[in-house]
């Protein structure tokens, strides 16, 4: 769980005593809350009947279905959270999301707490080191992450996003409408990642990646365009053959007046000899 800083400590305990409630009931719905972007919450602790929803603006459930009471002060509790991390900026993310949780339970892996409070004096958080965010400044509070064999993953419900860094490679996907366990890796029969959701072990290579080391994926080279050979004009083929057969003719048929020519006496053996070879280098 994310390390609270002193502001943080002292909003929560103020907020816990004036509704009634205990500095880690409160400290656990301020989670929920976050994870819902300051506009929903799926919580689960004792203190609020078990697991239950709430939405601002709209219906609130707790587990004691029927304890009008506690559905009241939970819908105080929360809209007053709510109205807390908006003066947060780094907590609300702009965009579309979806708000999950991992069986009714919003959760958070710590990475230890900074070395002082963030920038902003009144942030309910202590600042992270930089380290710890190898996912990029845009993914804030990972709902679930871990690692293993020189891989490690993030996933962040709200902004539907599953981080992994593999070989010091780090790539976003776009977890659609999963509802990540968790990530494992698959060696038998080939190298594959494998992530568990609420539809079962689905290949990871299934989900849509959003970047790259930070920039967007290449756009796959287009296959290279479809070549045809024109048709072949038979006609055009049937008339050469036609007009060699015609030439041989002719040539034969003036062969045959060169010799006669010769045997006439009208042309001379040379003659005859280099008018015959001019006619067969025709053929």
């Amino acid at each position: 769980m994310a390390q609270l800083s002193s502001a943080g400590i002292s909003a929560v305990q103020d907020i816990a005593q004036r509704h009634g409630f205990s500095f880690d009931a409160v400290q656990s719905m301020l989670h929920s809350v976050i994870n819902g972007n300051g506009s929903m919450a799926q919580f689960n602790h004792f203190e609020f009947g078990g697991s239950g929803q709430w939405m601002r603006g709209g219906m609130t459930m707790v587990g004691d279905m029927f304890n009008n009471n506690l559905k009241g002060r939970v819908d105080n509790l929360c809209s007053e959270l709510s109205r807390l991390i908006q003066n947060q900026p780094d907590l609300i993310r702009t965009g579309s999301f979806q708000s999950q949780s991992q069986n009714g339970n919003t959760a958070y892996n710590s990475f230890g707490g900074g070395s002082g409070e963030a920038n902003n004096p009144n942030s309910l958080f202590v600042a992270a080191p930089a380290q710890a965010n190898w996912w990029g400044p845009d993914l804030k509070w990972p709902n679930s992450a871990g690692g293993q064999n020189g891989m490690r993953y993030a996933w962040f419900s709200q902004a539907r996003r599953l981080a992994m860094e593999v070989n010091g490679q780090v790539i976003i996907y776009d977890t659609l409408d999963h509802n990540i366990g968790g990530v494992s890796q698959q060696q038998s029969g080939g190298y594959s990642v494998t992530f568990s959701s609420q539809y079962g072990y689905v290949d990871l290579a299934s989900l849509p990646v959003i970047s790259i080391n930070g920039l967007p994926p290449l756009a796959p080279a287009p296959p290279p365009p479809s070549y045809s050979a024109p048709p072949q004009n038979n006609m055009a083929a049937v008339d050469t053959a036609g007009m060699s057969t015609a030439t041989s003719h002719d040539i034969f048929a003036s062969l045959e007046k060169l010799a006669a020519l010769q045997g006439r006496g009208i042309l001379s053996d040379q003659e005859y000899a280099d008018k015959k070879a001019e006619l067969l280098s025709r053929l």
